[in-house]
């Protein structure tokens, strides 16, 4: 019985710890620092103005995936997808960027890092699919 109550007088501070802090009331430390210090009343509002830029990542990132697509038209094999120089010179780009927006280099780097890899699989699979269609210069 002892145990139960132990591991209860644990959880309980755990589990208050985890709940989700409320989107409309004022922050509890700390001063506003995006907009010059005008932004954010609340966490909703914060919410709001994260979701309107993930719909923005979201669309630029379709318009990559566009042009990936299109990168792999030039491709004569599929192991000319992966290009490891390459996709190193884009994540050391875009951390170099990060710095000069104020973004976390190792922020950028972690995302570009899981994107170019996505992109690569996503590349490999239309050739694939190439292959399959006997569309592919590699397969005549």
């Amino acid at each position: 019985m002892r145990l139960p109550v132990r591991l209860l007088t644990l959880l309980v501070p755990a589990m208050a710890w985890a709940e989700e802090p409320a989107t409309n009331t004022a922050a509890l430390w700390g001063s506003p620092t995006v907009d010059n210090g005008t932004c954010c009343k609340t966490l909703g509002e914060v919410r709001g103005n994260v979701d309107r830029l993930d719909r923005e990542i979201v669309r630029l990132m379709a318009e990559r995936g566009r042009y990936v697509h299109e990168a792999a038209r030039f491709k004569a094999n599929p192991a000319q997808v992966e290009a490891p120089e390459r996709a190193e010179a884009v994540v050391k780009k875009a951390m170099s960027l990060a710095e000069q927006d104020g973004l976390s280099p190792k922020v950028a780097e972690a995302a570009y890092r899981a994107m170019v890899r996505a992109f690569i699989d996503y590349e490999q699979g239309i050739l694939a699919d190439a292959a399959a269609r006997g569309d592919a210069p590699w397969k005549k």
